[in-house]
């Protein structure tokens, strides 16, 4: 009995050895607070994954730049450092300008539009990261646009000269062409770049105003539209090679409907964020004709501009989405 009880054990270790050896735990990197719909939709992104492979697969998320700076993300996910990550398109222009495509004001100025520039988008990024050994799972909408100030804005005038913090090296050009003094900064520096006086002004969302508390800084948010920039959910591909075939593919569709979950999380938080701007004491407004079409005018000319420095598949690209307006 003694020997039955002996293998009974070394039966039940070996199982339960063979259980945990199963288990994959991987980490994940953003650069966004916990009420980000962001970060609600990689929430429901990683519940997805976990549910579906009944624990084999869970994913430890490190939001709000906790783990890895933003703009240092992707470099992580392509050395293995972290498995998964959250990044912003548009902090690569410098590298390619497809990067920046949807930040040329009034090339997408709804979501219906940013749909489409992303559809025609994806075989390009999807080749891009396949050549650094990464995969794009999702893409995630920004809501529009719009100015945070000390002043209220009219036409534009008043832009000039003052410091503006944007993101990318496309808002930066827009920044220079408005006037103001344009500086690009990671999120997580806004506020104290403010203190600092650094930057006067910021040109960004309603959703980033209220991640840094914008009304501790600004009195005005006017919005423009303009443009539905994009975050994305990427992950290295060599680590999603070492799943078996059936949760590769759990990981794949889950970041399928994250794109989906994003997409309607934008644009609540885009109605909802300004209401919380409101409740928070600012004075919000729609830019003034006279300042859209001074955004259309330089919508234009930075398009040009793009065009000169893009590749031959980037302009194609650009026709495919415009084709796909018509």
């Amino acid at each position: 009995m003694k020997i039955f009880a002996r293998l009974g054990m070394t039966t039940a270790a070996i199982c339960l050895a063979s259980a945990a050896a199963a288990e994959t735990k991987w980490v994940m990197a953003s650069g966004y607070p916990e009420d980000s719909f962001f970060t609600k939709t990689i929430r429901t992104f990683i519940e997805e994954v976990e549910t579906k492979s009944n624990g084999e697969l869970t994913i430890d998320l490190r939001p709000n730049d906790e783990l890895i700076k933003l703009d240092a993300i992707r470099r992580a996910v392509q050395t293995g450092q972290v498995q998964l990550g959250e990044i912003r398109f548009g902090v690569y222009g410098n590298e390619d300008p497809m990067f920046t495509l949807d930040s040329v004001p009034n090339v997408a100025n709804d979501y219906d539009e940013a749909r489409l520039l992303m559809e025609a988008s994806k075989p390009w990024f999807e080749e891009k990261f396949a050549d650094s050994g990464m995969r794009v799972l999702s893409y995630m909408p920004w809501p529009g646009q719009g100015f945070f100030t000390n002043f209220e804005v009219t036409d534009g005038s008043e832009f000039e000269g003052v410091k503006l913090r944007i993101y990318s090296p496309a808002t930066q050009r827009m920044g220079e062409l408005l006037g103001f003094q344009a500086t690009i900064l990671p999120f997580a520096e806004v506020p104290q770049a403010f203190s600092t006086g650094l930057i006067e002004a910021l040109f960004t969302s309603a959703q980033t105003g209220t991640d840094i508390q914008g009304w501790d800084y600004s009195d005005y948010f006017t919005y423009t539209g303009s443009m539905h920039n994009k975050n994305g959910i990427i992950i290295n591909e060599r680590a999603l090679q070492q799943l078996d075939p059936e949760l590769q593919e759990v990981v794949i569709t889950a970041g399928e409907n994250a794109t989906e979950t994003a997409w309607k999380l934008s644009q609540e938080a885009a109605d909802e964020q300004i209401k919380n701007l409101e409740e928070h004491g600012m004075t919000t407004s729609d830019a003034s004709p006279e300042l859209q079409e001074k955004m259309a005018e330089i919508g234009e000319q930075m398009m040009e501009e793009w065009k000169k420095d893009a590749s031959p598949e980037g302009i194609e690209v650009l026709d495919n989405y415009l084709a796909s307006k018509e």
